[in-house]
């Protein structure tokens, strides 16, 4: 697909917030913007707070410092700030009644939360906090469905310094309690439950295994979301999220002027061994480059309602609850599945909330196409301005489908690729820039990637490479808690100075850029990152299971799905139905394994390492490549000969 299908109109240029910030700086276009922010970041990062009017408590000395090297870089050196008050105080202060958050409950209650009523419940919620112990630099997890209360949450934790553990609400309680542990956590917000395509789902009895497993969780505050009778109760430790709350005094309560690296969030993200890597962002940083995504980006100004289909456990949860309300904006959050109770929920949402920037998955695009275009059609969609899609790579099909028949073939498609760990964006097209189908145009503004060859050299138009970035940003991850090698080993040595991310790249002759998925191991089900060790440790479990390989193979809606190749011991024979259950209790029904194979060897290494990258090309009927690491490739026939068609 080679072919411009979206040109800006002069209406879009002349609105957009960076057309205002260019002309601000004297900037001619595209080409001259992008260039100038990464020639000379500092200018180009301190240039974005002030046209953003980004508040720092006390003011920053410097924009970055890099004396313990590009790996350890440090933003806004001597400033104090918080996210709190920048996304909750000042707008209570200037717009107290303009709307914050609206949320739309799976049974059809609708609450809206002003920005008086989000500060009055948010600092409620910290002085809760305070009064359990919680301490500026404790770690607080989130287990809760995407409602007002999270928003709060993040928030409240926020204005007191302490960090907040985002969960994904469908997870099961092994990979929630290992979340907890790793941070530390101290306190755990939850719910009793939440809805789910009709179903409970039961949050409070998945928090409480979690807690027991993770042995750090002091208090567990609980929204009694569904006024569930039958949800588990220990008062030695169980808070009521509404008694706690009621009890705080109602004056305001000042957020804390942090300097500008304190930790704000540990946010997990799974590698292809060992487990979850815990991504540490902070208050500085992390404002500031989401808050230059989400305007300059998706272009959100005062009035817009911004909603991505999405969960608080994955970055684009905190970004677009950061994002739209660090300028001032309006959050869509709602409860269950964009495909429940019909295949028009999502459509209906922007329709009756005015949606003006709506965020989706090629995944989510890929199961709505069956349904046909009435769906669509019969919601007015108007209020849509700004098209916005993350998680995996598109195919041409399902990007034009959204692009025609949502957008009209009049709203741009913003595709823009990050990750956990980046806090935000390495690639985003702008929308004033022309678009091809599935492009996401070109680097995200302060961002100086690259496509590397296996030598670390760039590579020409049309070739696939290896995404990397050479100069640090603000929002970038300040290690791995607790584990300051692991952060080095992923990310920094194969090509020392330089971020290597990865994921396969390519830019066309005209310097439009595209993905190609993971180079790496880790699983992307549905645009939800899991690593296989995780995936592998639940199979662990089931008493028949000796060892077992988790791989991605392709699939039309998903993108992945997961198959499983595992070796059990001598004369057991469980059903692949039920390896695949035990996969689903550990770490939710999203990461139910597709198909479990069962084979009498894995491949290995002289050094016993599992060789993920041949079995999946043993699944798949294709070439290997290089096996003489692996000491027994006879093993590899097996593979193929399990994963024929049934």
């Amino acid at each position: 697909m080679n072919d411009i299908v979206w040109s800006p109109s002069p209406e879009h240029v002349e609105r957009a917030n960076v057309t205002r910030f260019m002309r601000a700086l004297g900037i001619g276009g595209y080409d001259e913007l992008v260039r100038r922010s990464v020639d000379d970041i500092e200018w180009f990062w301190d240039a974005v707070v002030r046209d953003l009017d980004l508040e720092f408590l006390e003011p920053y000395e410097r924009v970055l410092d890099i004396s313990n090297g590009i790996e350890w870089a440090t933003w806004f050196g001597g400033g104090r700030v918080n996210v709190a008050h920048q996304c909750v105080d000042r707008w209570a202060t200037r717009t107290p009644d303009a709307p914050a958050v609206i949320w739309e409950s799976e049974d059809g209650d609708v609450r809206r939360w002003t920005y008086s009523e989000l500060r009055a419940t948010t600092d409620r919620l910290a002085r809760a906090l305070l009064s359990l112990g919680v301490l500026g630099g404790d770690a607080v997890g989130i287990f809760l469905p995407m409602a007002p209360e999270i928003v709060a949450s993040v928030m409240a934790c926020s204005k007191i310094g302490a960090i907040w553990v985002p969960i994904f609400s469908g997870f099961g309680p092994d990979a929630v309690g290992a979340r907890l542990a790793d941070a530390g956590a101290k306190v755990l917000l939850t719910a009793d439950g939440t809805l789910r395509k009709g179903e409970v789902v039961p949050m409070k009895e998945i928090a409480d295994e979690a807690v027991t497993a993770a042995g750090c969780v002091r208090d567990v505050v609980v929204w009694r979301r569904l006024g569930r009778e039958e949800a588990p109760w220990n008062p030695a430790r169980d808070r009521d999220w509404e008694e706690i709350v009621a009890a705080q005094a109602e004056e305001p309560l000042s957020a804390e002027p942090l300097e500008s690296e304190h930790p704000l969030m540990i946010g997990y993200t799974s590698g292809t061994t060992g487990r979850p890597k815990g991504a540490l962002h902070v208050h500085g940083g992390f404002l500031v480059k989401v808050a230059a995504e989400v305007a300059y980006q998706i272009d959100v100004q005062p009035g817009d309602v911004l909603h991505w289909v999405t969960d608080l456990g994955w970055i684009m949860g905190p970004w677009e609850i950061v994002g739209a309300l660090a300028l001032g904006s309006t959050v869509l959050l709602f409860e269950g599945a964009p495909t429940h109770p019909g295949p028009d929920r999502l459509w209906s949402l922007v329709e009756r909330h005015g949606v003006t920037m709506l965020g989706v998955s090629p995944t989510l695009v890929r199961a709505l196409i069956p349904d046909g275009v009435e769906p669509v059609r019969a919601h007015d969609l108007s209020s849509l301005r700004i098209l916005g899609s993350t998680g995996e790579p598109w195919n041409p099909d399902p990007y034009l489908w959204l692009f025609r028949e949502v957008g009209g073939s009049k709203l741009p498609i913003i595709n823009l690729s990050g990750g956990t760990e980046v806090g935000a964006c390495f690639l985003s097209p702008l929308p004033i820039t022309e678009l091809k189908a599935c492009t996401l145009r070109g680097p995200a503004l302060g961002m100086d990637v690259d496509i590397v060859d296996p030598d670390g050299q760039p590579v020409g138009p049309g070739e696939v490479g290896e995404l990397v970035c050479r100069q640090p940003w603000p929002a970038m991850t300040r290690g791995v808690w607790g584990d300051p090698e692991r952060y080095l080993d992923t990310y920094w040595r194969r090509f020392p100075g330089v971020w290597v991310h990865g994921d396969w790249a390519s830019r066309d002759a005209d310097g439009f850029w595209f993905l190609h998925g993971r180079s790496d191991d880790t699983l992307s089900v549905a645009g939800k990152r899991i690593g296989p060790a995780e995936v592998e440790s639940a199979l662990a479990s089931h008493p028949s299971v000796v060892e077992s390989a988790a791989v991605g193979i392709p699939h039309p809606v998903k993108g992945e799905q997961i198959w499983c190749f595992v070796v059990v011991r001598q004369g057991e024979h469980p059903s692949p139905g039920e390896l695949a259950d035990v996969v689903a209790e550990h770490l939710g029904r999203s990461f139910r394994p597709s198909r479990v194979l069962l084979v009498p060897e894995l491949p290995r290494t002289r050094s016993a390492k599992i060789v993920r990258r041949a079995i999946r090309a043993a699944a798949l009927g294709q070439d290997p490549g290089d096996l003489s690491s692996i000491e027994n490739p006879e093993s590899l026939d097996a593979i193929r000969h399990a994963a024929l068609p049934a």
